[in-house]
């Protein structure tokens, strides 16, 4: 499944403010190159145990770009890199600051992610329009 040019997010399912980034990333995304996962679904814990990633730790996203993958602000840059135009300029914004640091940011937002933007009892259920770019 995880060629070379094959690029997946794998995001929590159940947060609000990760489902209003995928959404965001469906928008910018013109090329339609990143497809997506829940962590909490059967081909998230599938990619996680393929990666040797914790599948009961749930607390970043996880960009996977071919045999590579992404953590916390890495992630985070990895993807901006790939929508390219100007989210490539983020990405080199985000290269320049020490990882320490948009690693503190990144882990402060994650737990308080529930409490500042709310949980919902179920996965999103993706659009017909975009259904083809998240994996089962």
């Amino acid at each position: 499944m995880n060629n070379h040019n094959t690029s997946i997010l794998l995001f929590d399912g159940v947060c609000h403010f990760c489902d209003r980034s995928v959404q965001f990333l469906i928008r910018h995304d013109h090329k339609g190159i990143i497809k997506f996962a829940a962590l909490q679904s059967n081909k998230g814990q599938e990619l996680l145990r393929e990666h040797q990633l914790s599948t009961t730790d749930l607390n970043s996203l996880v960009f996977i770009h071919g045999q590579h993958y992404f953590t916390k602000s890495a992630a985070v840059r990895e993807i901006c890199r790939q929508l390219g135009g100007k989210w490539k300029l983020f990405a080199v914004l985000l290269k320049l600051t020490p990882r320490p640091l948009r690693d503190t940011i990144y882990d402060l937002v994650a737990k308080n992610r529930y409490k500042w933007f709310g949980q919902k009892d179920q996965c999103m259920i993706p659009s017909k329009e975009v259904r083809n770019r998240f994996l089962q």
